[in-house]
């Protein structure tokens, strides 16, 4: 199966662009979120060199970001680039559970294979690797299982439609 970050440009805005005035956009460099300048403008979505995988990543934080985050740059998160220390690290992962969540659930609706990222490779590295993928699965089960944001259950809807990946998609993909 072809996955082309045109389909999920298109998928997004169509679904997004006129109710939360959000554009998802390919980026050149770091993914980035650029709050919308005034009412005329339309919030963006920017993703990575055009990677499949960073779009799904960039659309998982924006389905979480509440109506405040949705107006900040970058929603106002702290970013410690790659070298993070132990510590640095354990705050980065604990904030990336749910949107890695999410990150799963769309690969595989999409019919992707997801990676999990811990996002440091100069630094200490994860503070435990295993633990993360199991948070992340959890997460993902329990998004399934019991309420997940809005938006995400619109994402996650459209892509199982577009792939035709609804009769495989279940909480079984989803084991650590």
């Amino acid at each position: 199966m072809q996955h082309h970050p045109d389909d999920l440009i298109m998928l997004f805005n169509d679904l997004f662009r006129a109710r939360w005035r959000t554009e998802l956009v390919r980026g050149e460099d770091e993914p980035e979120y650029i709050p919308a300048a005034d009412s005329e403008a339309y919030h963006r979505v920017v993703f990575a060199h055009g990677y499949f995988a960073s779009a799904l990543h960039e659309i998982s934080h924006w389905c979480i970001a509440g109506e405040k985050r949705r107006q900040l740059y970058d929603y106002g998160y702290w970013y410690c680039p790659d070298g993070r220390t132990g510590d640095q690290q354990a705050a980065f992962e604990s904030v990336e559970v749910k949107p890695q969540a999410l990150e799963w659930l769309f690969s595989e609706a999409a019919g992707r294979r997801f990676h999990i990222s811990v996002d440091n490779l100069s630094g200490d590295g994860a503070c435990d690797e295993e633990h993360f993928r199991r948070n992340v699965a959890l997460q993902a089960q329990t998004y399934l299982a019991q309420k997940m944001p809005e938006r995400a259950r619109m994402f996650l809807d459209t892509l199982l439609d577009f792939y035709d990946r609804r009769s495989r998609f279940g909480a079984h993909l989803f084991q650590a």
